[in-house]
């Protein structure tokens, strides 16, 4: 006998969530039946869509736009960090171990889940290295093969469409392979970011401070 047509609606929703299957969907549905705080989802889905947004330098999720990172005087304007989710910027501030500003690309190369490169906010990257006197972009992915192919497509976007192209480094090989952002605590991101190396800089960075 099928479900009941309201309950094969919500396990549908849930099947649309990434890495989600059938079973799993209905784990979730039966969840929210039988216990009464689960059903606070909808209003809290409901808040989040409608009180925040996309900051529209960076990407990251605000609720105010610019956000309060891109709005700050006091940050490094010259420096980006490419990161793939706002989760990681929150677990970079959280270390306190970067000045700079970021770049949120909402996610990483991963074709077997949907994601393809015109997904990526990278069209936005470019855009933002054109228009500013950026002279470092920190590739800040993940560590792992999604990660990996995501900085490799970054750094070919850079280098075909902006000319001169900024000095590119990458997180230093202090993070642990396979490992993800937000787990890391302050030291190992610290060390990252102290270790970075470049991957391509057309001009040196010496070069074009000495000629501004």
């Amino acid at each position: 006998m099928a479900y009941p047509d309201p309950l094969e609606t919500l396990i549908a929703a849930f099947e649309g969530f990434p890495g989600v299957g059938r079973v799993t969907a209905e784990r979730l549905a039966f969840h929210i039946l039988r216990e009464p705080r689960a059903r606070l989802l909808a209003p809290a889905i409901v808040s989040a869509a409608e009180q925040t947004c996309r900051c529209s330098e960076c990407g990251n999720i605000t609720e105010l736009d610019p956000c309060p990172i891109c709005r700050d005087p006091a940050r490094d304007s010259q420096q980006i960090a490419v990161v793939s989710e706002p989760r990681h910027v929150e677990a970079m501030e959280r270390a306190q171990v970067f000045r700079g500003r970021y770049h949120v690309l909402m996610g990483s190369f991963n074709p077997a889940e949907g994601t393809e490169i015109e997904h990526l906010e990278i069209a936005a990257l470019i855009e933002r290295v054109k228009a500013g006197a950026t002279l470092e972009v920190i590739l800040a992915t993940d560590p792992d093969a999604e990660g990996e192919a995501t900085a490799l497509f970054v750094v070919q976007a850079l280098e075909s469409a902006c000319d001169p192209t900024p000095l590119i480094t990458r997180l230093a090989r202090g993070l642990p392979a396979g490992s993800a952002l937000e787990y890391l605590h302050r030291g190992i991101l610290e060390d990252a970011l102290e270790g970075r190396r470049p991957i391509h800089s057309r001009r040196s960075v010496q070069g074009r401070v000495a000629e501004d």
